[in-house]
């Protein structure tokens, strides 16, 4: 390892908040495989065995961290909020944060390609650096750092990966502050079938929290919860809130997931 290469190395590890013992697993870990092949770099092992390593890693951890923040939690309800953090874009966001994309070793083709700017390398990425921190340390130190990345996100109502996931996010709220499931309820269809509109409601402990209109079953339960969230006042930092529920137009919803 060259010393411009060790430098930046020590640069992310001071953003990262762990000093490896054996640099050569972070090296590994921000080594893409396009490197391998067009470098013939012979002493060079790419990131996807680690990657592999880190998924298993990352959904016991934050497996781990979710019981232990809401233990009062279904099973249901944890696997969802775990399929939230995990999942590529989240995994691409802790990425960028860290700024992984400035220290990924790629082929020519891969950099012509735009590999840094890809949501999976970035999301592999992440995975790979925390199976290098599992092994240079163990289980106990990749938890911490997990739980460092990821806490912030996990016990707050501004969830940035839920931001449009109104259902999810009253769900999460429901269940911690008050241990109840909101339940949903269609309460009218309208107009043709080729513009067909629906009204759903959500009830929270029996009483009706908010309701909300939509081209699909679907975008309706998604509006009745943005507004049942405006009305409890927990919506997402940086959202507008929502106007009142009778004042919301049919016609104006989003059709963006109409056909669902």
């Amino acid at each position: 390892m060259d010393e411009e290469r060790l430098t930046s190395l020590k640069e992310l590890e001071e953003r990262l908040g762990y000093q490896f013992k054996e640099r050569v697993w972070l090296d590994r870990a921000l080594t893409h495989t396009s490197f391998i092949h067009q470098t013939n770099t012979s002493d060079r092992i790419s990131n996807e065995v680690l990657e592999f390593l880190g998924d298993a890693v990352l959904n016991l951890a934050v497996s781990h961290l979710l019981l232990k923040e809401f233990p009062e939690a279904q099973e249901g309800t944890l696997s969802m909020w775990r399929s939230h953090l995990v999942k590529r874009s989240s995994l691409a966001f802790f990425s960028k944060q860290l700024r992984l994309d400035q220290y990924l070793l790629f082929g020519k083709s891969e950099i012509l390609d735009g590999g840094a700017k890809k949501a999976s390398i970035l999301a592999n990425a992440y995975e790979a650096v925390i199976g290098a921190i599992y092994m240079d340390s163990g289980y106990d130190q990749a938890l911490e750092i997990v739980r460092n990345h990821l806490e912030p996100y996990m016990g707050s109502d501004n969830f940035p990966f839920l931001s449009n996931d109104y259902k999810s996010l009253l769900q999460k709220s429901a269940q911690k502050v008050i241990g109840l499931t909101p339940q949903y309820y269609v309460l009218k269809e309208s107009g043709p079938e080729h513009e067909k509109q629906f009204q759903a409601s959500v009830m929270v402990g029996g009483e009706i929290k908010g309701t909300g209109w939509g081209r699909s079953k679907k975008q309706a339960e998604q509006e009745a919860a943005r507004n049942a969230l405006w009305k409890l006042e927990i919506q997402s930092v940086g959202e507008t809130s929502p106007g009142d529920p009778s004042e919301t137009n049919p016609n104006d919803q989003n059709t963006s997931d109409q056909n669902e």
